[in-house]
């Protein structure tokens, strides 16, 4: 039997082995720990329910008394802020009369008016000012004079008391008399007005400001009970809280409820506003009295509620709330409290049926998971040992991990890298040779070319000489001549290509020489198909090159895009400054491209694509350009060069 188990497991796949090993471990063990938790679970439940339950009756207690305590400091802040936005206004208010004093007085310093006449028009204005509902501004002087009243101008009110017996109108005086004449003071003292029908002292405020002039003490004064001391929105306010209380529900039938320490409800859903202190419990206890007098604690009693057949064991937590001197409650049913055990123990069962279920689900996919970390990398190195099979040596394994995989990993790479270095070595000394058989034959072929070349350009020199320069062939002369001496330098750099020759650095304005370029360029037997187009940037900065050296680079680009467009396109040579302030050139064609495989060997000295091609043209090229500190770049269709 074990054989065929054995031999069945060795057939499989990675994963599918993980899975036939790993799931009856899981499931297994989740079986015989799922009954043993669901037993002491369903016994543990109805002895910590009722701690449980405990425990969300003083969560809610301390919520509300956070809830209490963040209503009251908002409130305190509103009032705070709305206080400091009334000062601020009475200051202004306070600046405005006494600019408005400093106004008239300054008309009697500068004779338009007499001190008399500037004062009663100051009074006049003063007195059309309204401070809230009943608010007003009235003047002063040092020893208590009405200088300007609503109702008492001409009295003395220098002994006034307010109804604390505080003598405030000195208090006034005296610190006007010290303070500069910028200074706003305020001042804040209970004051019953029997003429507004004020049947209990309410609090005033007032600010003032003392003119020296005139010995003027110029006060703003207002209730403040009719600017930041809003009863009606407090009271709004308050209700909205409480509503908020009597909407939370405590369990089923259980709820919030407040009363002050003499046993009146402050907060409830039936019993708002009566005073329940001497209420007894169905044992005949007097529980509220004790909540009121202990203040902070927990109780239980029984209770019966209308409708109920006998009384129910009641457990409230209770806290004292000091700022509004309200004890906060919270209480519920305790047969309420082991519905929740009952359902804990059905889902104790349910949960033992499903979560096996689940849980071998979850590893199933879990083991699939695992499989899958441990198999894709083992794929990976297949494939990639397949393609350095076949000869791609820079095809590298991917190393994610640390572990044995990714050390397999990382030594293969350094195999192949030691392989691919051992054959660019070969590569090298391969291209060694052809170096040194180019400057063997370079040497040879240097004398065949020059002497015809000199012949061609002594007939050259000694035609332009004899043809005037408004001759229609005196220019074709003249490129045979130019294009001779370049002949004769392409030989010279066959020759020194492998001293890599210096260039000889002139100030060039590129786009004039790309422009001869092109010219020359169009006139090629193999540029007859194709149409050049030049795209150069206005303004650029001349550049130091040698001259035959780009005339050379850029003809060999040109010359190799003709043959990839047998049938015909566009060439668009263009130049440009980047940011960096390199200078680019690029050559732009709708030709065939070249074979992604090709595109690095393209610069190599002897590679070539061409039936009769030496494949010296772009090797040159890419010398030429990495002499003048520049770089070379194919990027499909096109090259370009950065300079």
């Amino acid at each position: 039997m074990s054989k065929y188990l054995f031999g069945f497991l060795k057939n499989l796949k990675l994963r599918w082995k993980m899975l036939v090993v790993v799931l009856p471990l899981v499931i297994i063990p989740i079986f015989i720990v799922g009954t043993l938790i669901g037993f002491t679970a369903t016994r543990q439940a109805y002895r910590g329910i009722t701690q449980t339950s405990m425990d969300d009756l003083d969560h809610m207690a301390n919520f509300t008394l956070d809830l209490l305590n963040s209503h009251y400091q908002q409130f305190q802040v509103y009032k705070q802020d709305k206080r400091k936005s009334f000062t601020e206004d009475m200051s202004v208010l306070t600046n405005f009369a006494y600019n408005l004093v400093e106004a008239q007085n300054q008309q009697y310093r500068n004779g338009s008016i007499t001190l008399d006449q500037a004062k009663n028009e100051a009074k006049k204005a003063l007195k059309k000012v309204n401070v809230g509902e009943t608010g007003y501004i009235y003047v002063m002087n040092s020893k208590g004079d009405l200088k300007l009243h609503i109702a008492r101008e001409g009295d003395n009110i220098y002994d006034e008391q307010d109804e604390c017996g505080r003598y405030f109108i000195r208090d006034m005086v005296e610190t006007a008399l010290k303070s500069k004449s910028e200074d706003v003071k305020f001042i804040t003292y209970p004051w019953r007005n029997e003429i507004l029908g004020d049947t209990a002292p309410r609090r005033k405020i007032a600010a003032y400001r003392y003119f020296r002039d005139w010995d003027w003490i110029i006060a703003v004064s207002s209730y403040l009970d009719e600017t930041y001391e809003d009863l009606a929105f407090e009271t709004r306010s308050l209700e909205e809280l409480k509503n908020k209380l009597k909407s939370k529900m405590v369990g089923k039938t259980g709820y919030i409820f407040c009363m002050d320490s003499k046993g009146k409800f402050t907060v409830h859903p039936d019993a708002e506003g009566e005073n329940f202190y001497s209420a007894v419990d169905s044992s005949g206890h007097l529980f509220i009295k004790e909540m009121c007098d202990k203040k902070n604690g927990w109780i239980r009693y029984p209770w019966q509620n209308p409708g109920d057949p006998a009384p129910r064991m009641k457990i409230v937590r209770y806290a004292y709330f000091a700022p509004w001197d309200w004890i906060v409650a919270v209480g519920s049913y305790e047969d309420e409290f082991y519905q929740e055990a009952n359902l804990i123990k059905w889902r104790i069962v349910t949960s033992m049926l499903l979560l096996p279920l689940m849980i071998g689900i979850a590893a199933v996919v879990l083991v699939f998971l695992a499989s899958k970390v441990l198999t894709d990398p083992i794929n990976h190195m297949i494939d990639v040992i397949r393609k350095v099979k076949q000869g791609r040596l820079d095809v590298q394994m991917r190393v994610d991990s640390n572990d044995e995989l990714g050390e397999l990993a990382t030594t293969f790479n350094r195999m192949t890298g030691i392989i691919k270095r051992n054959q660019e070595m070969e590569a090298a000394l391969a291209q060694q040779g052809k170096m040194a058989s180019l400057g063997v034959l370079s040497s040879g072929v240097a004398h065949e070319i020059n002497n015809p070349l000199g012949v061609i350009l002594g007939y050259a020199s000694y035609m332009e000489g004899k043809i005037d320069q408004n001759d229609p062939h005196y220019k074709y002369i003249h490129e045979i001549k130019r294009e001779s001496k370049r002949c004769k330098k392409i030989v010279q750099d066959l020759l020194s290509y492998a001293r890599t020759p210096k260039p000889t650095l002139e100030e060039t304005d590129i786009n004039d020489l790309l422009t001869q370029i092109t010219e020359f360029a169009a006139n090629h037997t193999d540029m007859h198909h194709v149409t050049v187009l030049c795209d150069f940037e206005k303004d650029l900065p001349k550049i130091m090159l040698d001259g035959d050296q780009m005339r050379q680079v850029a003809i060999n680009l040109i010359l190799n895009a003709g043959p990839a467009m047998a049938e015909g396109g566009i060439l668009i040579v263009g130049t440009h400054l980047e940011d960096d302030n390199t200078l680019c050139i690029t050559f732009r064609d709708n030709g065939n491209g070249i074979p992604e495989e090709n595109l690095e060997k393209i610069f190599e000295p002897f590679f070539t694509t061409k039936a009769r091609g030496t494949g010296l043209g772009l090797a040159i090229t890419k010398q030429i350009i990495e002499q003048h500190l520049g770089k070379i770049s194919m990027e499909p269709p096109s090259p370009s060069a950065c300079l």
